[in-house]
């Protein structure tokens, strides 16, 4: 197996800004989606509007509805990063950037490690750990999942893209 660089601070957050754009689509269709859902719950009257005005401030006041949507929208978040991650080690942003998420033995991280990998990323803030260290890098979430970060030759991005078919 061809071994590859550790990628560095600056192309990852460049990934990460695209992976972000990104999640706040599947975000927003969430959201939407969601308020769908409760808009039928009031039509169906299961639910009631109380005092608020609309559907949006119902879900403000309601902790319940309010918690609901937060973990709705991580469980999104997860789920983008864990499904790219364990179907080819590459987000949309990775593979602009030509980067690829894997073992330290180079295999494909297994679900359990893109989750935790995900969750222990902090949005982002755990890639500052990549600067402690510049000739080894690793973010924060690739100590705690057993992960790295490499960067591809084009020739290797374009391998793993077409692969996916």
């Amino acid at each position: 197996m061809t071994s590859f660089p550790r990628t560095g601070f600056w192309r990852r957050a460049a990934a990460w800004l695209y992976d972000a754009l990104v999640i706040i689509a599947f975000a927003m269709l969430s959201t939407v989606l969601y308020l769908f859902f409760i808009q039928a719950l009031l039509s169906f009257e299961v639910i009631s509007l109380g005092n608020a005005t609309d559907v949006s401030e119902l879900i403000q006041q309601n902790p319940l509805l309010r918690t609901i949507r937060t973990v709705l929208l991580v469980v999104v978040s997860i789920s983008f990063f864990a499904y790219f991650w364990t179907r080819g080690g590459q987000t949309i942003g990775m593979r602009a950037w030509r980067l690829k998420v894997q073992q330290l033995d180079g295999s494909k991280i297994t679900l359990k490690q893109a989750i935790i990998r995900a969750i222990c990323a902090l949005g982002g803030i755990g890639n500052l750990a990549v600067v402690i260290n510049l000739k080894q890098p690793r973010a924060l979430q690739d100590y705690i999942a057993g992960t790295e970060i490499v960067t591809l030759t084009k020739d290797e991005n374009k391998r793993i893209y077409n692969s996916l078919d």
